[in-house]
């Protein structure tokens, strides 16, 4: 079974930085995608970053390019969401998600707020 456990999530000031981690196991597959979503109040979910465990490409939504990064620490089994330069459009509920059709995530974490204050 397929876990995802998320992390990291708190309140920080416009410009400032946070950490966002998700340990997984229970992978059977070495082909799928994992990342990060978020889903701030009264809007809909978006995907916000994921990288492929294959070769490692990644993808960033347009509104986080050039803010966040996306990596891993295989050793650790964990994906990391380095956030800076963060905004108040960037508070939400960020979920770690993983799956072979990152539109369609199969497996999903529990979710980490975050809330920028202006």
């Amino acid at each position: 079974e397929v876990q995802l456990q998320a992390s990291g999530g708190g309140l920080v000031q416009v410009g400032g930085s946070l950490r966002l981690s998700c340990a997984a196991s229970g992978f059977t597959s070495d082909e799928y995608a994992i990342g990060w979503f978020r889903q701030a109040p009264g809007k809909e979910r978006e995907g916000v970053s994921c990288m492929t465990s294959r070769d490692g490409m990644t993808y960033y939504a347009d509104s986080v390019k050039g803010r966040f990064t996306i990596s891993s620490d295989n050793a650790k089994n964990t994906v990391y969401l380095q956030m800076n330069g963060l905004k108040p459009a960037d508070t939400a509920v960020y979920y770690c998600a993983a799956g072979t059709d990152w539109k369609r995530p199969d497996y999903w974490g529990q979710g980490t707020l975050v809330t920028v204050s202006s």
